[in-house]
């Protein structure tokens, strides 16, 4: 690998550049499945890569923060600040976060960098997400115990033109894995 500088001029960073892939989609779409298998698959290779899933960053670093739009919005803002400072640290990033609004998910864009920014939109369908519901949100979404809650009550922005669109509702995770490596290639990752 060849040395290239940081973006505050510190040298070391190797090329190429490392990339924020933001996986956004509904609850139960498969965003958390692909990030784990992405991430195995890019550690095999020796990307220094990390996984920030939206569930798991909820429990420390946004448990102070609830599910209206604000505060959808701030866990965004700090996963996308996190993000740019580990790709500037050289490492790769994984979010999977269901980031239900455009404005936001451009925010993120605006904060990592649009040349490290790939936006995954894992358009899985709400049928076939409400028929997975690992974590039974959905069935208390429908039986009013649960509000706010995405795809239900509040809505979701699809991305109208995302890097790469995947339904993990008509291919399988290899498939999805596949092209979501294919993608990063073209970056040249």
């Amino acid at each position: 690998m060849t040395d290239q500088a940081f973006p505050d001029g510190r040298p070391g960073l190797p090329s190429p550049l490392p990339q924020t892939i933001w996986l956004t989609g509904l609850s139960g779409a498969g965003k958390s499945t692909l990030s784990r298998r992405l991430d195995e698959a890019l550690r095999q290779r020796g990307v220094p890569c990390s996984v920030l899933d939206g569930d798991v960053l909820r429990t420390g670093l946004c448990r102070d923060l609830g599910f209206s739009e604000d505060d959808r919005r701030e866990n965004i803002r700090r996963v996308a600040e996190v993000a740019r400072l580990m790709n500037a640290a050289g490492v790769t990033v994984i979010g999977a976060l269901i980031s239900p609004l455009v404005r936001d998910r451009a925010m993120a864009r605006e904060i990592v960098g649009p040349a490290r920014f790939l936006e995954v939109h894992v358009a899985t369908p709400l049928a076939v997400c409400e028929a997975r519901d690992p974590k039974g949100l959905y069935r208390k979404a429908r039986a009013g115990e649960l509000r706010g809650f995405t795809g239900i009550d509040a809505r979701y922005e699809a991305p109208e033109a995302p890097d790469l669109r995947l339904d993990t509702g008509v291919l399988d995770e290899e498939t999805c894995l596949q092209q979501l490596l294919s993608l990063l290639d073209a970056r040249g990752r």
